[in-house]
Formats: structure tokens, sequence, C-alpha cells
């Protein structure tokens, strides 16, 4: 058991953005209040245990094999949190986030999806269904629609397309800076999926996606025939874009971000390697995102999920394939920080997922239904009717953000 522990063009100077999706125009509201939202999606399934180690499990390091990370003050260690967690060692910025009651953190955490579909675990991620298919619109895109016409929101994703999360609000669009990745990166995911299991072209692919993202965190970004950068180097951009946005007079209260090539089948590494490279690559946009919005932080949330985990164990490729529960980080001047939510179930065997996984303590939308509820004075009537009308008995999270 793990409780709560106590714990208008807008500012586009470099005119490097395109306006997409079907508003036609970014309709930026003065009534928009300052109380920000940032949702970023870790698109490929982001392995929570590698994020955050729980280090003091007895279970660590026997379930974790070359995967398992070193303790604090050790070479390669994981910076400490709560005793027996650490963050990857390349997660500075969180763990500065951290020490200063910015940064709450929740293991064991997934949606109610328990397949292993990378596209149907991102439907339900969305939606806020409790089943793929379950909407036709997101979670957040309801939420914008819910809130009352004196407080009207709107929101923007930094994308090509409106992410399904936002859909079904008119108040929501999306700008896609120039330098954006592509659509193939779509691809890759698929294909990555197609092989994982086959000896020869499963590890192949895997080798030519790591070593692309080793050239993007050394600054070496492939591009595209537009001069689009792609790889882990592209978040920080990204994120730049959205706090833009956001801090600008009269910008919109909630923006969204994917970031790709979470999908570690092979090579992943621990200390080093392609998933050290995003996770300092998350990092680094993290840290511009509060860079870059000033004083607009202190009213900021930004929440990072991903669609599910992977497994507790090393696969013959040196990777890890798709799994359950993983691991969300709530962060910003909002947040009441410095402590963990929800449960721990342990690492023990008995206590895994189908004997392979994390098992979910915590349901995502516990996390969602949060900060609508304390950041944004969304009441629970309009959480259990129009925004999560299927969520059941999942409650929120108290005392995630500061009053």
């Amino acid at each position: 058991m793990l409780p709560l522990i106590s714990r208008r063009t807008v500012l586009l100077a470099t005119g490097a953005f395109v306006l997409a999706g079907s508003a036609g125009a970014l309709t930026l509201s003065s009534q928009a209040g300052d109380r920000k939202l940032v949702l970023v999606i870790l698109r490929g399934a982001m392995d929570g245990l590698a994020a955050v180690a729980p280090y003091g499990d007895a279970h660590y390091r026997a379930a974790r094999g070359k995967l398992a990370l070193a303790g604090p003050g050790e070479t390669g260690g994981v910076l400490p949190l709560t005793e027996g967690f650490g963050l990857h060692p390349n997660l500075a910025f969180l763990h500065s986030a951290w020490t200063s009651g910015e940064l709450a953190v929740v293991p064991a955490c997934a949606s109610p999806y328990r397949e292993r579909s990378h596209f149907d675990a991102q439907d339900v991620l969305e939606t806020g269904a409790s089943a793929v298919f379950g909407a036709s619109d997101g979670w957040l895109g309801r939420a914008l629609n819910a809130m009352p016409p004196e407080l009207k929101r709107d929101a923007v994703a930094i994308s090509g397309a409106l992410p399904l999360v936002l859909r079904g609000s008119a108040s929501a669009t999306s700008w896609a800076p120039s330098f954006a990745p592509s659509a193939s990166d779509d691809t890759l995911n698929r294909l990555m999926d197609l092989y994982a299991g086959d000896a020869v072209l499963g590890p192949a692919l895997a080798s030519a996606i790591e070593t692309s993202a080793i050239a993007s965190g050394m600054g070496m970004d492939s591009e595209t025939g537009k001069g689009r950068r792609a790889g882990p180097g592209a978040y920080k951009g990204l994120a730049e874009a959205a706090s833009r946005l956001l801090s600008a007079d009269g910008g919109p209260a909630a923006a969204v971000l994917s970031f790709d090539g979470w999908d570690t089948h092979a090579n992943q590494g621990a200390e080093n390697g392609q998933l050290a490279l995003r996770l300092a690559g998350l990092d680094a946009a993290l840290r511009a995102l509060k860079d870059g919005l000033g004083k607009t932080w202190s009213t900021t949330v930004v929440a990072v999920v991903t669609e599910f985990g992977r497994t507790v164990s090393e696969n013959g490729t040196g990777g890890t394939d798709h799994g359950t529960g993983s691991t969300a980080f709530l962060l910003g001047g909002a947040v009441a920080g410095g402590k963990f939510a929800g449960d721990w179930p342990g690492l023990a065997p008995k206590a895994l997922f189908q004997g392979r996984d994390l098992t979910p303590a915590t349901d995502i939308r516990s996390l969602f239904m949060s900060v609508l509820q304390d950041h944004w004075a969304l009441d629970r009537a309009a959480l259990g009717k129009r925004v999560f009308p299927d969520a059941g008995g999942v409650v929120a999270i108290p005392g995630l953000l500061r009053t």
C-alpha cells in the first residue's frame, strides 16, 4: 500500500507555425482564464519502471535483470524520491521539480484497457471511456464543453491534426510547427508491432530506430524533405511552441503534446541507450516548457501519461514488450507535489498482472478527474455525467493540486 505521501497571432515571431484543424483559425479567448493545463502523451508505451525505478522492492533486480538501475549515489544510479523509489538519472529537471514540491508521481496506473494494442489503448486513454470505441470524442473535449459559459476555455494541440482527446470541442484546434515529426512515426510504430516477434526483422528494425534516436539525442536529427526534425530532439521545440501559445495574452487554457517513439521492443538500455535518450528529451522538453511559461508556470498543471506500460522482465532482444501498468507524472506550479499517489502492488511474481506486467493499481481517469475538478473547478456532477459518464466508482485523487 502506497498512500499519498506528504509529501490573434500569438508570439509567433519565428513564423514557423502552420494552422491545422477543422476550426480554420485559432480562437484565443480573453476568458480562457489563468489556470493552464498541458497534457503530454508519450505514444508507444513508456516503460514506467525505467522512468521511476522501485529499487527498494525486494523483487526489482531479479525481475528487471540488465534493465535494473543502480541505487542513489551509485554510478548511473537513480535520483532519489520517496524511500525505495528513484527517477531515471536522465530526469534531472523532474527531480528538481520533486524537491521543490512541484511534482507528484502516480505509479502502477493505467486506463481500463487490458489488452496490448497501441491504437486501441490510445483510443481508451483519449476518449476516457471504459472500452475501445466507447466514445467518438475525447475526455478533454467534453470537459471544455462542460465548462460554464463564463469560464469558457480554448485548447490547442501542437500537432498537424486534432488528437482524439480534443475532438468534440468547437473551441479546440491545432498548430503544427514546421519541425514537427512527420506522420511516418506512426508507420514505424506499426512496423515495430508487426515484427516484434520476428527474431531477425524485429531486432534489425529496432537497431535502425535506435541509431536514429542516438543521432537525434546528439543534435544530429534526421530531417524530412520539409526540414522536419524527428526523434526526442523534437520534443523541446514542441514544448517551446506550446509555452509561447499558453503564455500569450488571451492564449488558450490547454495544450496537448504528443511525443512519439516509446515502443522499446529491442535494445532498450538502462542508464544509457535509446530509452535513456527519450527520457532526456522528455526532461529537456518539460524544462523548456517551464522556462517558456515564465510566471504562467505558477498556475499550470502538466500531466504526462502513456497508453500502457511494458513487461517487467527483459525480452530476448534486450527490450521490453507491451505491458499494462505504467507511471504518470503531474507537475507544475499549481501541483502540490513531493508525493506519490495511489498504491504500489509490488513486483513479486504472484503480484504481477498475468504473470508478466506491473498490475495497475490506479485508474488513470482518477488523475484526469483531479485536474479537472481541483484545477479547473469542474463539479463532480459534470465529471460523472458529461466527461466520464461510464467511469463507475472512479473518483478524483485528493490533495494533488494547490488550493
